[in-house]
């Protein structure tokens, strides 16, 4: 992709898509769409938004009571002698999400094809138990609600049946999750997630490999606190999404936190769901306003990205830039260098947030301790390597992305593949789910190291806090790739990876 000449909204996206190509395909979606809404695209954004709950009733998110993994059925479903039938949705490339997210990333169009190989790879060391995985890959459109509630019923109740559906990227979302599990009591794995609650309901056959964003808002507020950001004489402000998602983050997990630290914050409610687009762009000044007039230094946003982009927006045009505390919630902290340097400089250059992810990373041979592959990331990149040697047309070197769809499909297969394979010759759904709550210390991709129990169903143990930097005029600061091009925006390591709260 290219910028176009003068200012569009895209421009941000567009001039920092070197990295913006490595981020998670989820986060693709969600960026791009993102202009879409504020521009009224709601239609669009609403059909393929992986946000907390814009799809979703509010009902869906009540409290639900965490069902042991003992208490899984026991239901073979999709596994016979020879064979375990594993569900693998694909974002279409001809899709909405398809065309506007993945246009030029050359990965997104080579989802099967990692998908392929990381099977076969599992397969030919001997399967599962002896078993062999059959892939059964659907293309679908993230658009279509209905067509992805009738995948998912053929699979949990018609046929072929599966035994596990596996969503590496992250786009099959919200209620479609509880489709698959609450519904059909079939094990799924996959990388779009939202507070506690929902994998509750989800229980025991919810996993995530992305982070329970209760655990992230907390270590929010932890890292606040250390870095002076929150408490003393620093005034706080939380602006929170009216979706029933962010109103039960900012109840359950946020304002608790801030108590514990001693921060009573001005706290304010903005419209979220998309279909409010005009009430959101209405709003998102007068937000702005009560916070400069309050004196607010630091903000935390509990808001989605059609929240994110007209309140910066607000912040711009009022002159007005508070600390902000980005995060893994939504996905800020991603977001928001494709942003930078145009349109949001000054709202966002030096900004921080934590993030469970290997951010600031580069894809080449460089050791880890030197902004390379972590270990798991190494191997399926080897795998891929042995497989295509050749570099793919419209990439600069043979190099998987650190954050693209390849290294995701390589971790969530392997990942199920270690949970199956403790499961033992017996496989069912309660062997299964047990097996995944014994996972600890694996080597994840797009996240260092993946561990689960009984009450943990998402993966990620640690987070690291990073800064946005613009590299005009190039520094050190940003990692050097191998084209000797220098970065134009870059994340910057400011904490090294620490534990994550429990949630």
């Amino acid at each position: 992709m290219s910028a176009a000449g003068g200012w569009h909204p895209l421009a941000g996206p567009l001039r920092s898509w070197g990295h913006f190509v490595r981020r998670p395909p989820a986060t693709q979606i969600r960026t791009v769409l993102l202009v879409v809404v504020v521009l009224g695209g709601t239609i669009a954004w609403i059909a393929t938004s992986p946000s907390s709950s814009s799809t979703a009733p509010a009902a869906t998110y009540r409290a639900g009571a965490l069902v042991p993994v003992d208490q899984a059925s026991t239901s073979s479903r999709g596994v016979t002698a020879a064979t375990i039938n594993i569900g693998f949705p694909v974002v279409s490339l001809s899709s909405l999400a398809g065309q506007e997210g993945f246009a030029a990333d050359v990965e997104f169009g080579q989802q099967v094809e990692a998908i392929d190989l990381f099977v076969n790879q599992i397969n030919r060391d001997g399967g599962i138990d002896g078993r062999r995985i059959n892939p059964i890959i659907a293309s679908y459109d993230p658009a279509s609600e209905s067509s992805m509630r009738a995948l998912c019923k053929t699979w949990t109740e018609g046929s072929p049946a599966v035994f596990a559906v596996l969503d590496g990227i992250g786009a099959w979302t919200g209620d479609n999750q509880l489709c698959i599990t609450q519904e059909g009591h079939t094990p799924f794995i996959g990388e779009w997630t939202t507070v506690t609650s929902w994998t509750d309901q989800g229980s025991p056959y919810l996993w995530w490999t992305g982070p329970d964003q209760s655990a992230i808002l907390r270590a929010v507020v932890a890292w606040g606190e250390s870095a002076h950001l929150l408490g003393g004489s620093r005034k706080v402000g939380v602006i929170a999404g009216d979706r029933a998602s962010d109103q039960a983050a900012l109840d359950d997990v946020v304002l608790p936190a801030l108590r514990r630290v001693g921060v009573d914050p001005v706290v304010v409610t903005i419209a979220a769901d998309p279909s409010e687009t005009a009430t959101t762009d209405a709003e998102a000044p007068l937000v702005v306003q009560r916070f400069r007039s309050d004196g607010i230094d630091t903000v935390l946003p509990i808001i989605p990205f059609n929240v994110f982009f007209p309140l910066l927006q607000a912040e711009s045009s009022q002159g007005y830039y508070p600390r902000l505390l980005l995060s893994d919630y939504e996905s800020s902290i991603e977001v928001a260098l494709g942003l930078m340097p145009v349109p949001f400089a000054q709202a966002l250059n030096g900004q921080e947030g934590l993030t469970t992810e290997t951010l600031g990373g580069v894809d080449d041979d460089r050791p880890t301790a030197k902004g390379g592959y972590d270990p798991g990331l190494r191997t399926c990149w080897k795998a891929w390597h042995k497989r295509y040697p050749q570099i793919p047309p419209g990439t600069l070197s043979f190099y998987i992305e650190e954050q693209g769809p390849i290294a995701d499909w390589c971790q969530a297969i392997h990942l199920f593949a270690t949970a199956a394979r403790a499961a033992g010759r017996d496989l069912n759904r309660r062997s299964f789910v047990t097996a995944m709550s014994k996972v600890t210390d694996f080597p994840g991709t797009v996240t260092p190291v993946l561990s689960y129990g009984p009450d943990k169903r998402y993966g990620p143990t640690e987070y690291q806090v990073v800064r946005l930097h613009i590299n005009t005029p190039p520094t050190t600061q940003c990692k050097m790739p191998l084209d000797r091009i220098p970065q134009g925006t870059c994340w910057v390591t400011v904490k090294p990876f620490t534990p994550l709260p429990d949630t």
